[in-house]
């Protein structure tokens, strides 16, 4: 588990082809890795990936053919930077949300704003992820738990602070881009319990628009 607090920039060092998997190596940057142990979990671009090698300034996971699919790992070469968060400790502050590691989509920055003391970002989401995306709600961007400030459609929009261009990757976005999504689990547990017995019928696995109007959410 994870806060979405980015503690470290990274910089991806090698990715050596296994054929159903990648072993990617991360030089970790100032993260500090006096108390990582082989099998932790490092959120990697918001993705929750598993220690299998390590070192004072660097470790390494496999990646799964599945998980190169689903993610923007495919968009990776050596000296990519990403964003770096050791899984969460009880006993520390609940900077963010609750983040998973488990990246739902992959969205694309369409438009980058500068403005005085911010940079105004838009990133579209793939359809079926729309519903999940809500005004004022948490989303997860590379790992980075963030506020979503506007939304159109499956599109939405971002206000970041120097700070946390500064210290995340999202300072090198431009129109273009390809970012790992994770939408918030609330709403992922919410849409389970709006099926109420219906969770069970492999048919009805999600909350589609002719399921709301029927049970009186569209008026």
């Amino acid at each position: 588990m994870f806060t979405g607090i980015i503690e470290a920039l990274g910089t991806i060092k090698s990715l050596v082809n296994h054929g159903d998997d990648i072993r990617l190596t991360v030089e970790t940057g100032k993260l500090d890795m006096s108390d990582v142990a082989l099998g932790d979990s490092i959120a990697t671009n918001g993705v929750c990936l598993t220690v299998v090698d390590f070192g004072e300034h660097y470790y390494s996971v496999d990646v799964s053919a599945e998980t190169i699919k689903y993610t923007g790992f495919a968009n990776y070469s050596n000296g990519s930077k990403v964003n770096l968060e050791k899984a969460m400790r009880a006993d520390t502050r609940f900077g963010g949300h609750i983040v998973s590691g488990h990246v739902d989509g992959v969205g694309e920055v369409i438009e980058v704003n500068d403005h005085q003391r911010y940079v105004e970002v838009w990133v579209k989401a793939p359809d079926e992820l729309a519903k999940y995306i809500a005004h004022k709600g948490s989303i997860t961007v590379d790992g980075v738990s963030l506020t979503v400030n506007e939304v159109k459609g499956a599109a939405f929009m971002l206000w970041l602070i120097p700070h946390t261009l500064q210290e995340t990757i999202i300072g090198e976005y431009k129109k273009g881009t390809k970012v790992n999504l994770e939408v918030d689990v609330v709403a992922r547990y919410l849409e389970r319990l709006m099926l109420g017995d219906k969770a069970a019928d492999a048919e009805k696995s999600d909350i589609s628009m002719s399921f709301l109007a029927e049970h009186g959410y569209l008026k």
